[in-house]
């Protein structure tokens, strides 16, 4: 019987993204996925300067091609593609839907999931992953010391069994591995079941030189959603579920269109409006990710695929730890502490916003709206492996108001070193960070679970973005980055034993 360190059911967007991740650790996985390649009809396209800062880390973002920095999504209304918009909806009322563009070394990227999940594969392979398509899962049984899983091909029908440390289950919002563990849901629950049909326009993309990419279809007798994946395909929904004959979603594209175009129907989709989170992220040895988790539609925020691959990121370095021994299973539990209140937020975040608010009924409580820099930028974690973020702290906020709270992502901020200029991201990734502009921390023994990155040494800040102004430190202060580029720790202060204790908890709590 082989045995697997991490086995993750399911090879999509979500399930790709932790092979890669755990493999770029040097964590051996194997993929499993009933499917035999991607869906025909993409659903997620577009993905946020946090996730391509993940991908930077492991050296493939220079294969997803990037937005520009001032790109912008933006949905208007129109009687259809080929007439005058008549309003503009913002995502965030009262603020603009652009990102700062000095946040971050990414612009996020407009690819369609069946354009980048090719991508993650060739990238998982080239870093020893085993993907193993057209196989599913048909049973599991957890013991003290491993789950035994037991698979299927499904050409063929060979049965065979496997046992895993780890499971990561990212195998979607109905996720069979997530009822089996009898892990129940909240949240708005279902809303509606809604239709598309996916058809390839070259001529339409002329008109997204006006701007926006999303258009709300309103006619007397017709109302949908027409949107495209930037690559000659559109999308049309419907805000109904019916079943539609080629001749019926032949006549709705022509009155989406609105002008006489050629174009060619490639496949049809149906799914659910639902929100759903997950009551618990985790049971035993086994971790939701995704749509397993979190079920949520798509925004114009990006609080889909977005959201599951962070999740990815955030469970990849403590699986690494726990199994090379650096750290005991206690480090695992923080995953559901971290990730389930970032699920929460942005199904509340989500149904609070215009574009989702009327579908909830007057049974919703919505919650005042973050901007969007916070949301992508500053949102906070907290569990026992951050020291300062505590709970009278909001759960997202501005970067730069935050300047380095413990909680929250290191800064970006341009710096030099080696004769060269590199974000202040790319000194993270593979170890804890201990950032210091203070000889006195620099020279202090026992860190040998982190790196010191000597400021003014090893790297140099610029003149109008200091280190104790980025990373809210003193000049004898020092800041702790974790692997997964969360600030862990700070001192404002010098190298006191309170601020050496506090410092070395946080390490411990990755340690034996």
């Amino acid at each position: 019987m082989q045995h697997i360190p991490v086995l993750i059911v399911g090879g999509s967007l979500v399930g790709l993204s932790a092979s890669l991740f755990l493999s770029w650790r040097g964590i051996s996985n194997t993929v499993v996925e009933k499917h035999r390649g991607s869906s025909p009809h993409p659903r997620a396209m577009g993905f946020t300067e946090m996730t391509l800062e993940h991908y930077r880390t492991v050296g493939i973002a220079d294969r997803i091609p990037q937005t520009l920095p001032d790109t912008r999504l933006r949905r208007v209304t129109v009687e259809n593609l080929a007439s005058d918009w008549t309003a503009e909806s913002e995502w965030t009322p009262g603020e603009a839907a652009d990102r700062s563009e000095a946040l971050s070394p990414c612009s996020g990227a407009a690819i369609a999931q069946d354009r980048l999940e090719p991508i993650l594969r060739n990238a998982c392979v080239d870093l020893g992953s085993d993907l193993r398509l057209g196989v599913e899962v048909i049973g599991f049984e957890q013991e003290e010391d491993r789950v035994q899983v037991r698979l299927r091909e499904r050409d063929g029908g060979l049965e065979y069994e496997v046992t895993a440390d780890y499971v990561i289950a990212a195998d979607g919002a109905t996720s069979a591995i997530r009822e089996s563990l009898g892990i129940g849901r909240s949240g708005v629950g279902h809303l509606r079941t809604l239709r598309s049909v996916l058809f390839s326009c070259p001529a339409a993309d002329a008109y997204l030189d006006r701007g926006p990419q999303q258009f709300q279809i309103e006619q007397a007798d017709f109302h949908a959603f027409l949107t495209t994946y930037g690559d000659s395909r559109w999308v049309l929904m419907f805000d109904d579920d019916r079943d539609r004959s080629d001749v019926e979603l032949a006549d709705a594209v022509r009155r989406a269109l609105g002008s006489e175009m050629h174009f060619e129907i490639i496949t049809t989709g149906r799914w659910e409006m639902a929100g759903r989170i997950a009551n618990c992220y985790s049971e035993g040895r086994i971790f939701l990710t995704g749509d397993s988790a979190h079920q949520l539609p798509p925004t114009r925020g990006g609080f889909g695929a977005n959201t599951g691959i962070a999740d990815a990121w955030n469970l990849a370095w403590k699986l690494e730890h726990v199994l090379t021994g650096r750290a005991s299973r206690a480090l695992l539990e923080t995953y559901d502490a971290e990730r389930r209140p970032i699920g929460w937020l942005r199904h509340q975040q989500t149904f609070s916003r215009p574009d989702y608010a009327a579908w909830v009924g007057k049974g919703f409580d919505p919650d005042p709206l973050f901007g969007n820099d916070a949301m992508e930028f500053g949102q906070l974690v907290r569990s026992a492996a951050v020291i300062g973020a505590g709970p009278e702290l909001p759960m997202a906020r501005r970067p730069d108001d935050w300047a380095g709270q413990p909680g929250t992502r290191a800064p970006h901020v341009w710096v030099s070193g080696n004769g060269e200029t590199i974000s202040t991201l790319d000194l993270f990734g593979r170890d804890f960070v201990l950032l210091t502009a203070s000889p006195e921390w620099a020279t202090i023994g026992g860190l040998e679970v982190a790196c010191v990155i000597r400021v003014g040494i090893d790297v140099h800040f610029p003149d109008d973005m200091r280190f104790q102004d980025a990373f809210g430190v003193g000049a004898a202060g020092a800041s702790l980055v974790r692997p997964d580029g969360i600030v862990a720790w700070r001192s404002r202060s010098g190298a006191d034993d309170t601020a050496i204790a506090s410092m070395r908890r946080v390490l411990k709590g990755s340690s034996d």
